[in-house]
């Protein structure tokens, strides 16, 4: 055969990696042309295509002069070369081919890495690979994101947003979690990168503008008591939002918290943010009060060491996207919206209970929430097991629909691990700092008026009640406590079950 290139790549290493190149490029371009026509790849295809081919033909092509340099040490070794280095002729026949065959494939292995770079870029942005591609280790955060309002905004446009500083850090760590992945070393669950986001104002504040926030906004909470008849409790609440612009009034309400009138600024004990122990607020005239936490008192030099923090969305917003929900509420919404039969005895605290146990995987749990609900009905309460069985069965679906929406046993996941501090029912929240316990050195509290955020318009048994106060009413437990509700925190006795 006669050979059109020069000697020495002819060789066993030359040749493997030519025949490695070829064999990845043309896989490469037949997976590129695919994902170009059709509508949705799948997650694995496109890790394939732009990361590990790229990678096995680089590979390849490096085999090529390294083979070739060996072979010409050899024969430099056996002296069949008279010159230290290869003698390029574009006057001989072989060397002008070998020569257009390097020049067309440098130019064309770059425009290949350029186009394959950007496609590489491009793909690690996707939902779908921050998502699915590790599916155990990010199953909770992809499902939550799929349920939640912002599922139409990528990962990377929150935990990474504009700037090559911060693309940079986070392929840095991307690259420490694909490692932990690989060699199963990662946490269980997944902690929260708290330290770690970026400013809300450089993220959240691109689509949500705290200036632009103000008036009032209607809410209705529907909750169910654990009663034979799980009797239903409505409270309609006007939540004063609040906002800043000049023309429409002071900064007030929820959003005075914000730092368009006032800046906020608190130290903390706890990495969840939920034990305080010092804050001051300063208002747009340069005037300043400090607060000191009469249950987490801190001397004062051990104060001047703990971290602190500008308040901003993520300190009540801090679930915007990831919610889990706690299995209480979870059933609330379902009876609320009839996607359950509440004529159903009990079925409130049924449905919660079956989710509490501690399970292995989530087939043991849908398998166990299915024998509990229908042996519960069918063995107290046979004549209505008999009747409405159908309603069972829904009931048995809709709960472990709520399970598999909110519960990942195989990464020790539930609303417990991360808690969500909106509002103050199941979770500390606003009594962080609202609970009767941060004063000024001249005795001053924060105000703990529930008023000050939301006024109650209607409460009580049944669908809320057509009822308007401009003052509000007063709390009423739909369970007789006492007064105890004024002085206990809710998230105390409301646990989330």
């Amino acid at each position: 055969m006669k050979k059109r290139l020069p000697d020495i790549y002819y060789n066993p290493m030359s040749m493997i990696g030519s025949a490695i190149a070829i064999i990845s490029l043309g896989t490469i371009l037949f997976l590129f042309f695919i994902d170009l026509l059709s509508d949705k790849t799948a997650i694995y295809v496109g890790i394939i295509t732009y990361i590990i081919l790229p990678s096995i033909m680089i590979v390849g092509l490096l085999l090529i002069p390294i083979g070739a340099y060996l072979e010409r040490r050899r024969e430099k070794k056996h002296g069949k070369r008279e010159h230290m280095l290869p003698r390029i002729d574009l006057n001989e026949p072989r060397h002008r081919l070998a020569f257009s065959i390097f020049s067309l494939g440098t130019v064309l292995l770059l425009l290949l890495t350029a186009i394959g770079s950007y496609r590489a870029y491009e793909y690690t942005d996707r939902t779908e690979f921050c998502g699915a591609l590790c599916h155990e280790v990010m199953e909770p955060e992809y499902v939550t994101y799929l349920d939640s309002p912002h599922a139409r905004v990528r990962c990377v446009d929150c935990h990474v947003g504009a700037g090559a500083t911060w693309f940079v850090r986070s392929k840095l760590d991307g690259a420490y979690q694909v490692y932990a992945t690989l060699l199963d070393i990662y946490p269980r669950p997944i902690p929260t990168p708290i330290q770690n986001l970026r400013p809300a104002q450089e993220t959240c504040e691109t689509c949500h503008w705290p200036l632009h926030f103000y008036g009032d906004k209607k809410r209705v909470e529907n909750y169910f008591l654990s009663d034979r008849d799980n009797t239903r409790w409505s409270v309609s609440l006007l939540m004063r939002t609040g906002g800043g612009m000049s023309e429409t009034g002071p900064a007030e309400g929820i959003h005075w918290h914000m730092n368009i009138a006032n800046t906020i600024e608190y130290a903390y004990i706890d990495q969840q943010r939920e034990q305080i122990a010092w804050v001051r607020v300063e208002d747009r005239e340069g005037n300043s009060t400090e607060y000191f936490s009469s249950e987490y008192s801190v001397p004062g030099d051990e104060l001047a060491n703990l971290e602190t923090r500008v308040m901003d969305c993520m300190d009540c917003h801090n679930r915007p996207t990831h919610v889990f929900e706690p299995p209480a509420r979870s059933v609330n919404y379902s009876l609320a919206l009839n996607q359950m039969d509440r004529s159903l005895p009990y079925l409130r605290r049924v449905a919660v209970d079956a989710m509490l146990r501690d399970y292995e995987t989530k087939d043991e749990a849908l398998l166990y929430i299915e024998d509990y609900i229908t042996d519960y009905y069918r063995t107290t309460y046979p004549g209505v097991y008999a009747q409405r069985q159908s309603s069972v069965e829904q009931a048995v679906r809709e709960v472990q629909r709520i399970f598999s929406r909110n519960f990942f046993p195989t990464m020790n996941v539930n609303w417990r691990v991360y808690p969500n501090q909106i509002g103050h029912l199941e979770y500390p929240g606003c009594f962080r700092c609202h609970a009767n316990n941060m004063f000024s050195p001249e005795g001053q509290a924060i105000s703990s008026d529930c008023n000050d955020c939301h006024i109650i318009m209607a409460q009580g048994e049944g669908p809320p009640r057509r009822v308007l106060t401009i003052d509000g009413l007063d709390f009423e437990h739909p369970v007789d406590i006492g007064d105890s509700w004024k002085h206990v925190a809710c998230h105390t006795c409301h646990t989330g079950t």
